[in-house]
């Protein structure tokens, strides 16, 4: 049976950047099957080192900051990965634009009461606002 080349493997998986959960759901399938393959050929090799590249640069782009993260980092990961603006956390937690902004950057501390509005926000502990 002839071993597919590089060139054919390519084709077969189209490796693109990951940019959703489809593209990730594809690409980690295909890398999945290469993983648990046993002599893997060097065109599979190959394959096998781009797929990994791939997946590791969307987890680095959509994972959640460090636990040693500070609130307004964590805030400021939420409201990008989200896509909300920040003008949009301006009624449900902080009340006034220049609190929004200063939270965000840091130059405000978040009071219990908008971390637990922060939370249910984006659904996730309050705590991790103070």
């Amino acid at each position: 049976m002839p071993t597919a080349t590089y060139g054919q493997l390519l084709t077969e998986t189209l490796p693109a950047r990951i940019e959703n959960d489809d593209d990730y759901e594809a690409i980690g399938n295909r890398f999945g099957d290469l993983l648990v393959k046993h002599n893997r050929t060097a065109a599979e090799e190959k394959l096998y080192w781009l797929l990994r590249l791939l997946i590791e640069d969307y987890d680095r782009r959509h994972a959640m900051p460090s636990d040693e993260s500070k609130p307004h980092e964590l805030l400021q990961f939420l409201v990008e990965q989200s896509g909300k603006k920040a003008g949009e956390l301006l009624k449900p937690v902080f009340g006034q634009r220049s609190h929004v902004n200063e939270a965000i950057n840091g130059k405000r501390p978040i009071s219990a009461e908008q971390a637990r509005k922060l939370g249910k926000l984006f659904s996730v502990k309050p705590g991790l606002f103070i």
